[in-house]
């Protein structure tokens, strides 16, 4: 049963083969036996599950149900989860209990998925490689001396190991589709305003969306179909119709039009990734696509834009945490500033603090023009390189990272070789587009990702493509050895 997709689980649970009960139960117990090898949880929900699977199973009986009830689920720890710990994978929020759910929760928990737990996560979603979190860092399992990626590693390597059939994950420059590629799974960012990110702690506020991570296309289809739709607690919500993401899967793709943009394909990708990624290509020409060298001039200037107005934005967000109203608060302050000082330097680790500090600075008087307002400025012009290229093409493809998974430690101390394992990711976000990784195959035994972006709320056209490469492929079947 671990090795079954979402949809494979859900025919099994409606046919009442297994219940959602002894489903649950099996996924517990690989958790408690293997995630001491990965430490992709940091709270497992072990008793609330059970309630869950047993609810679940009362409406199977009853026929009241939806494909994805009864499925058990993982949830990053960002977002918030009524009763249970809301930690960001930060020393800030350890103690805290968050008193309501995010909409994003209450959607899949309507829709009867089952909670196992949170997962780990790099500190307030800050990261690359989740060798950040305050829990310790997450282990690839694919090799246990290699990093998951990051953010939301602890969900990708959670799903790859056979722990969770899929998980949520947050994308603020990659950190959906980047740790999918480096644990060989499916991830999928949203365009922005697609998913609530109510109650979903924020990082960079016009960057930040939810998504959901899978083994398959169709698993990340069923999932967005219960996470999808307007919110009106998100003032960033679209309130547009929601389609069904199931409904055109096997829609032929003859015809579709790939962009190669020569900027994915410079001197910083791995020969092995690049090698893997024409091979899926041409898998796509068999299918009958036509493909398109195209040209995103402002891509370059993705990284600097980014790294000035993501920090801009967290410097913003991260100041309610302060040590008065709730998370992590100093013994014995002298006064007042002592409080917020010693609360904020004991809180936080030291990516979120170099980048709260990058952030004031851009945003500091005789700064703001001259960096974050440039910044804005170059958000548009990326922007625009990709409206230009979706009047050619339909879809646009490359790697997803320009390497495979990196050893643990390899890039502590570089943040600008660090920040660099997002460089193919970032522009997505910046100009607000959804984008998704499969896997396409391996380079140097580790998993390599398919970068897919698509035009404006166009996710049923990446996903309709990604399912039929998965289709006449099995990467996205490999597990690791072990798991």
């Amino acid at each position: 049963m671990i090795n079954k997709t979402i949809a494979e689980l859900s025919k099994e649970l409606h046919a009442k083969k297994i219940s959602s009960v002894e489903l649950t139960q099996q996924f517990l117990d690989r958790i408690k036996k293997l995630d001491k090898n990965l430490n992709s949880f940091i709270t497992l929900t072990e008793d609330h599950a059970l309630a869950d699977a047993k609810k679940a199973d009362a409406q199977i009986a009853k026929g009241a149900t939806t494909p994805l009830t009864g499925i058990p689920f993982a949830h990053k720890d960002i977002f918030c989860t009524q009763g249970i710990k809301t930690s960001c994978g930060s020393k800030m929020l350890d103690p805290y209990i968050s008193p309501y759910d995010a909409t994003v929760v209450t959607r899949l928990k309507d829709a009867g998925t089952v909670l196992l737990g949170k997962t780990n996560m790099d500190e307030f979603a800050m990261g690359s490689s989740n060798e950040n979190s305050f829990y310790g860092p997450v282990k690839n399992p694919w090799d246990l001396e290699r990093v998951p990626g990051g953010s939301s590693g602890g969900s990708a390597a959670a799903v790859a190991a056979r722990l969770t059939p899929g998980a949520t994950g947050t994308d603020t420059g990659g950190s959906i589709r980047q740790p999918a590629a480096l644990c060989g799974v499916s991830g999928l960012k949203p365009t922005y305003g697609r998913v609530s990110r109510y109650g979903m702690i924020a990082f960079a506020s016009s960057l930040d969306q939810g998504g959901p991570l899978a083994k398959s296309a169709e698993d990340l289809a069923i999932l967005l179909n219960a996470m999808a739709g307007h919110d009106e607690r998100d003032s960033t919500s679209v309130d547009m119709a929601v389609p069904d993401f199931t409904a055109t899967l096997n829609d032929s793709i003859r015809g579709l039009r790939i962009g190669l943009p020569k900027e994915y394909f410079d001197e910083g990708l791995d020969k092995n990734v690049a090698i893997a990624i024409q091979n899926a290509i041409k898998e796509y020409e068999k299918l009958g696509a036509t493909i398109h060298d195209i040209h995103l001039p402002s891509s370059a200037l993705s990284i600097p834009a980014y790294y000035v107005l993501a920090p801009a934005e967290c410097s913003s967000n991260l100041a309610r945490f302060d040590g008065v109203r709730y998370g992590h608060r100093c013994k014995d302050p002298k006064d007042l500033e002592d409080l917020y000082k010693r609360s904020r330097s004991e809180g936080f680790g030291s990516e979120v603090t170099r980048r709260i500090m990058i952030g004031t600075y851009a945003l500091s008087a005789g700064y703001y023009d001259a960096y974050y307002l440039k910044a804005q400025k170059i958000r548009g012009l990326i922007r625009e390189d990709f409206i230009n290229a979706f009047k050619k093409v339909d879809v646009i493809m490359g790697p997803t990272s320009p390497t495979p998974a990196f050893k643990l430690g390899e890039k502590v101390s570089d943040p600008i070789s660090m920040y660099l394992s997002d460089i193919y990711t970032i522009a997505v976000n910046l100009a607000g587009l959804p984008g998704m990784s499969i896997p396409a195959g391996f380079a140097n035994d580790l998993p390599v990702g398919l970068h897919l972006v698509g035009n404006f709320f166009e996710e049923v056209r990446l996903l309709n493509v990604a399912h039929h490469y998965q289709k006449v492929t099995d990467w996205h079947t490999r597990s690791p050895k072990g798991f």
